[in-house]
């Protein structure tokens, strides 16, 4: 076997290295150091099997003949780092609703863990969070629709607990929140769409109080994200509606324009501080797209890139630096759901990645899920 000792090793021009070939093994108590770069910094000429640390996602990436793609690590403890929790939902093949709760650390990858339960099966609720706590309110308890507002502590693991009731029970609302307030907006009552935004304050309990009103109805699968000013509203399904709207979480008052969705009309949302991002949902056909808006702005979504697969009636979760959407179903031709977590890196545009699978449990299939995190755009 060949060896060669080095400190350094460049061109005339200190640019970079000679190609050495014949090496096969290095061997140091140091470290090695590989080219690094933000994602649009990425080489144009590449081969299979290249190497490099993305900047922008803070991960190794490798180019395997198609595209760069994470070098995956993954850390089932789950300790530290913003967590995303999945709540509730149901599958094709099974009577009634889940009761379960599934958490991830965004900024690992791997296949979620259950935290525990909520206090019954409940499909198409809808979820806020502060950093401490996260709230799910509404949704049906097959057959019946439910008020209910519970809510569980990110820093432990267990059941959800009560906090308080919706002024009206209402299936498939969409919540949004900051540090202090927890907005639900739209959904159904009595089988009827409604244009209403009612709030909670997160860290006491209690019933929710009125806000004042979306501008039109959104009776299902609107999405909801928020910076630690503004809530963001847009969509919804079976209506197709584009419109996206903005409300000031800390005051009361109705909402206001704030411009168009280009797409994702049905799918579900999740924001940092800054850039908020739709993904899934209809175009008006099944959709894979993702787009964005800045929040403290005004204006038409923008094309982020695609989800790994085409799907609505999922959820979405973020961190100040990931969006991580899960689950899903695609309704024909014949009815299919999706257990799949992917991903994207907020401040960049392009493509989700697979992040790892939601508890598989029933089937393994999971659709109608809401989602929250203690590190999202809103705190």
């Amino acid at each position: 076997m060949s060896r060669i000792n080095v400190s350094k090793l460049t061109n005339e021009n200190e640019e970079g290295g000679p190609s050495i070939s014949g090496i096969s093994t290095f061997s140091t108590t140091a470290f090695l150091e590989v080219p690094k770069g933000t994602t649009a910094q990425r080489p144009e000429f590449v081969q299979p099997g290249m190497i490099r640390f993305n900047t922008d996602s803070g991960h190794l990436e490798y180019y395997d003949g198609v595209e760069w793609t994470d070098v995956v690590v993954t850390n089932n403890t789950l300790d530290g780092g913003a967590r995303g929790l999945f709540m509730g939902g149901n599958d094709e093949t099974t009577p009634g609703a889940f009761n379960t709760i599934d958490y991830i650390t965004i900024s690992s990858l791997g296949n979620a863990i259950n935290f525990g339960d909520l206090q019954a099966g409940t499909l198409g609720g809808s979820s806020c969070a502060s950093s401490v706590r996260g709230i799910f309110a509404g949704g049906q308890k097959t057959p019946l629709v439910t008020a209910v507002i519970s809510f569980v502590t990110f820093s432990s693991t267990g059941n959800a607990s009560t906090f308080g009731n919706l002024t009206s029970a209402t299936e498939w609302p969409s919540a949004m929140s900051n540090s202090t307030r927890g907005l639900i907006a739209g959904g159904r009552v009595s089988s009827s769409g409604v244009n209403t935004i009612e709030y909670i304050t997160i860290a006491s309990t209690g019933n929710a109080q009125d806000f004042g009103d979306l501008r039109s109805v959104r009776s299902f699968y609107s999405m909801s994200f928020a910076s630690s000013t503004r809530g963001i509203n847009g969509g919804e399904s079976p209506g197709f509606t584009n419109l996206i709207d903005f409300v000031t979480i800390s005051t009361t008052g109705n909402a206001s324009a704030f411009g168009d969705l280009t797409d994702n009309k049905g799918g579900a949302g999740c924001s940092n501080s800054t850039r908020g991002l739709f993904g899934g949902g209809y175009n008006p056909g099944l959709s894979n797209s993702i787009t964005f808006i800045t929040i403290a702005s005004t204006g038409n979504s923008q094309d982020f890139g695609d989800l790994t697969q085409a799907r609505r009636a999922l959820g979405a979760c973020s961190s100040s630096i990931r969006g991580v959407w899960g689950g899903g179903m695609n309704p024909s031709p014949a009815a299919t759901d999706f257990n799949i977590l992917d991903y994207v890196t907020i401040a960049s545009t392009g493509n989700a990645v697979d992040f790892g699978d939601l508890v598989t449990g029933n089937s393994g299939r999971q659709r109608n899920k809401t989602a929250c995190s203690n590190g999202h755009g809103g705190l």
